[in-house]
Formats: structure tokens, C-alpha cells, sequence
């Protein structure tokens, strides 16, 4: 089982183990589930309870919300189009998002939102998929009229309330002026939701119906979804976010009854999905194998290669390592990868115990997944802990820092 250079090291298994139980014995993070494969090996790790106060024990079909981690999946919906022609790069999003035509864009990135002049060029299919349409979250650049805008309208990730019915959402969108010119400027989420509602009106599906149909039923992943339907619920721990200042485990939504409890009005590619280890370990496979699930053909070979290599130009990817290197908070030294492809992270420098290449994304919710071609290696850790403290960021980076001395060549 663990011979030539296919194998992780026993030994490393342990370790992994040991630093796991580290952070649930702490009392920070309640549990968590953690699943390492390389080549034909799989190794997961259950460790602690689904409540803060104890009960039913973490198990491997524990289903968790993804929250940003969702982005890597969720573009496949995307590409799909792409791969049948229904799609083109360089087509202008209006024709089927015609909420978005003649866009006018802010003088300055804090300009007022009526100090606009109008966009240079209308907006892509390529750049929603590269998240440079525009608009997007930008962490370094709260407080100014257009993020206080995005926050007020709802058109963020489930803040402060539940989204708008998805032509609700695209109306609000497109009241607002961009921040930059389209193609500018790389910026986060915003069009990772926008690609799912683009892949709602191409297909006349819903945008949850077209990926259960093309990506979750042929890779197996029957727990994946955008909400957790009754019979399963009892397997969705709540999701905490603790009192920075406390450190009170405060849930942030329960399972019963809370968000992930009932079909959504939005369905967001951004961080709406739930699901577990096994059917994000399916799917990162798939990418792995160059979008090949056994003898069936999911994604294109070069779908896959414009996904998870980098697409961003110098220029945008200094946008990129402004956000990851300059927001200094609790998730520093996760997310400082140099580039993105489409829908997620790709490693361009070694900074840390990765290699270059490596891609996937982490969620405000304690999730992580990643995949790394040159060791045919994939990680997924899974908790309930959200990252309004630090102890789930620095259980990832510590979980990544671990993995990477597992490997027995």
C-alpha cells in the first residue's frame, strides 16, 4: 500500500493526526473532517463532535457548508457551456444579462456613485470567469460609496440577509456604476454569483438543476447542493462564528431551520453550496485526471487547463496579491497564491510548502480544498468554525504545512 513513489508515509499520517486533535482537544475548533489522497491512496481523518457543547460525533458523510469554497465547483456549470459552444469568451454578457449593458464606471475607486464616465467596452464572457468584470468584494477598500452600496443592496454572500430572487439580485447589480473598467482590475465573488445567473438564462435551468444534471450526478456527488433537504439534515452541523473578543462560540446559523435548511431564492456559485469530503474529493479528481471521471468525460481537457492555470496579466495580478499580501487580518498567509484561473486560486510562486501549480480555494466557513498536479496529491479539510477568529485560518495553513511532509517518494 505504501510502496514506490505513489505512497504517503505512515508516519506522516500520524503527525497529521496528531496536529488535527491539537485544535479540536483546544476547545476552538469543535470538529472537523480531513481527507488526503494521492494517486490510487485515500486517508480520511473524523475527529470531535458536530455542536460546540458535544453530541453526535464528526462522521465522513458530515455535510458542511463550502461557503467560497464553493467557487471551484461552481464555475464547471460554466465551462460546460463553453465546451458546447453555447458560450464564448469574448461574447458580451448582454445579450443574455441585458440588466448590464452600457455600464458607467466610477471616476476613482472611492469616487460618489454619480461620478461616473462610461465603460471603455462592454463586458465578457472571460471577464466574469476571471473575476475582472468590474465589481466584485474588495477587502482593502470597505467604507467607500461602492462597497457600502454592494452591502446595503444584499448583493453580497448571504449579508446581512438571505439574497433576492436572481433577476432581484441582477436588477440591484445593475443600479451600480463598476468600480473599474471591465477587464481591469481582478476582484472577488461578485462574479462567481453573476456566472451563475448567466448559466441560468443560457440554459432556461435552474442554475442548482444544470450543475446536479451535468457535474454532481455523473461524478457521484449525491450530497452536494445548494440547500440540505430534511432527510439529511441531522448530518449538517450549525456553523459558529465566536466573539472575537470572547471567544463565545455564537452560531451563525443553525441547521434546523437556517439557511442551508431550504432551497434558496439566490442559488450562488459565490458560496452557496454544501457537501462533504467524498464529493469534493470526486471532483478534484476529475480535474486532476484532466476532466475525465473513469471512462466518462465531464470537462474538456482544456477547460480543465483554463481553470487551473493562472489568467490574470501582471497588471491584474498585482490587484490580486494587493488583497492577499496587504489585508493584513486573520486569514493572512492563506490565500498569498500569486494568480487565479477561473472560479479559483493557482499557485505561481512557492511561498509556502506548496508547489506551483497547486489550486482550489478555502471558505469563510473553515473550509479548504486543494489540488496539486505534481504530487497527484488533493487535501480537504472540512469544520464548522466560520473565520471570525483566527483558529480556523491558522488550522488550515497548519493542515496544508502537514500534508506537504506526508509524502513518501
Amino acid at each position: 500500500m505504501r510502496q514506490g513513489n505513489k505512497g504517503i508515509s505512515e508516519a506522516g499520517l500520524r503527525r497529521l493526526r496528531e496536529v488535527l486533535t491539537r485544535y479540536v482537544d483546544s476547545g476552538k475548533i469543535p470538529g472537523l473532517v480531513a481527507l488526503v489522497s494521492r494517486n490510487d491512496e485515500t486517508h480520511v481523518e473524523t475527529i470531535g463532535t458536530m455542536r460546540h457543547e458535544g453530541g453526535a460525533p464528526m462522521r465522513r458523510d458530515t455535510i458542511f457548508r463550502m461557503a467560497s469554497t464553493s467557487k471551484p465547483v461552481a464555475v464547471a456549470a460554466a465551462m460546460i457551456l463553453l465546451d458546447e459552444c453555447k458560450i464564448r469568451l469574448d461574447d458580451l454578457i448582454e445579450q443574455w444579462l441585458p440588466e448590464l449593458v452600457n455600464r458607467q464606471v466610477l471616476k476613482r475607486p472611492d469616487s460618489p456613485l454619480d461620478d461616473t464616465v462610461p465603460a471603455r467596452r462592454p463586458i465578457t464572457v472571460r471577464d466574469l470567469l476571471t473575476s475582472t468584470f468590474g465589481l466584485g468584494l474588495d477587502f482593502t477598500a470597505l467604507g467607500t460609496p461602492i462597497m457600502n452600496a454592494i452591502l446595503e443592496q444584499g448583493i453580497t454572500p448571504n449579508l446581512p440577509e438571505p439574497q433576492p430572487e436572481p433577476d432581484e439580485w441582477l436588477r440591484r447589480l445593475g443600479s451600480l456604476p463598476l468600480q473599474y473598467q471591465p477587464g481591469e482590475r481582478w476582484q472577488y465573488h461578485i462574479s462567481n454569483d453573476l456566472l451563475g445567473v448567466l448559466v441560468a438564462r443560457v440554459t432556461g435551468q435552474s442554475y442548482g438543476t444544470f450543475l446536479r444534471e451535468r457535474i454532481f450526478e455523473p461524478l457521484g456527488m449525491k450530497d452536494t447542493g445548494f440547500y440540505v433537504p430534511e432527510s439529511k439534515i441531522d448530518r449538517l452541523p450549525p456553523l459558529y462564528a465566536p466573539d472575537p473578543q470572547t471567544g463565545e462560540f455564537i452560531v451563525w446559523d443553525e441547521a434546523k431551520g437556517g439557511r442551508h435548511s431550504q432551497p434558496p431564492a439566490f442559488e450562488g456559485g459565490g458560496g452557496g453550496l454544501s457537501s462533504t469530503v467524498d464529493d469534493y474529493h470526486a471532483y478534484f479528481r476529475m480535474l486532476l485526471n484532466k476532466g475525465m471521471h473513469g471512462s466518462q468525460r465531464i470537462l474538456s481537457r482544456s477547460a480543465v487547463e483554463l481553470m487551473t492555470t493562472n489568467r490574470l496579466t501582471p497588471e491584474q495580478q498585482a490587484a490580486r496579491n494587493e488583497m492577499a499580501v496587504n489585508n493584513v487580518h486573520i486569514s493572512f498567509g492563506q490565500g498569498q497564491h500569486g494568480g487565479w484561473g477561473m472560479g479559483m486560486a493557482v499557485r505561481t510562486y512557492r511561498g509556502d510548502y506548496a508547489p506551483i501549480g497547486q489550486f482550489g480555494w478555502d471558505g469563510g466557513s473553515g473550509a479548504s480544498t486543494y489540488a496539486d498536479p505534481e504530487n497527484q496529491l488533493i487535501g480537504i479539510l472540512l469544520t464548522q468554525v466560520g473565520t471570525s477568529v483566527p483558529e480556523p485560518m491558522h488550522l488550515m495553513l497548519d493542515f496544508w504545512t502537514t500534508i506537504y511532509q506526508i509524502i513518501e517518494d
